[in-house]
């Protein structure tokens, strides 16, 4: 009995020596100008793909484009906000702003939270359209 005591003492020792790995979370979106809020009549269209590293609770994201009124003048993530609402810049997308957009990001807590209840959304504003010409809500998976 002794020997099972020490033996499985030493198995759940070692459970703690494995290494942990972080999962990774991936959001997607579709932007057009009818999600805008008030809709837009753009012939615009992109998409958002973002993956999070939960270890690091770094976000990796590609935003694609074409056929806006002009060039991207601003891009963000949005949120907390449901489909229909408006939200302030979670995460502003840095310059340059050439589709395709590519950046990362470090997300606090409540924002992974928000992304992974699906209230986010992404959009990319125009000179034509400053409050948002195309706008996509996130949605986890993807």
């Amino acid at each position: 009995m002794k020997h099972l005591t020490l033996a499985a003492a030493l198995l759940a020792g070692t459970a703690f020596l494995a290494p942990s790995w972080a999962a990774t979370v991936t959001y997607s979106a579709t932007l057009k100008g009818a999600s805008e809020v008030p809709p837009t009549t753009s012939q615009g269209t992109g998409t958002f793909q973002g993956s999070l590293d939960t270890a690091s609770k770094t976000l990796t994201y590609t935003l694609t484009y074409s056929g806006l009124t002009g060039p991207a003048t601003a891009a963000h993530i949005h949120g907390p906000a449901a489909v229909g609402a408006n939200a302030g810049v979670m995460v502003p997308i840095k310059p340059p702003l050439a589709s395709p957009v590519k950046g990362t990001a470090t997300l606090t807590d409540a924002q992974i939270k928000s992304m992974d209840a699906g209230m986010t959304y992404a959009n990319i504003h125009t000179k034509a359209h400053p409050a948002g010409e195309i706008r996509g809500q996130v949605s986890k998976g993807g």
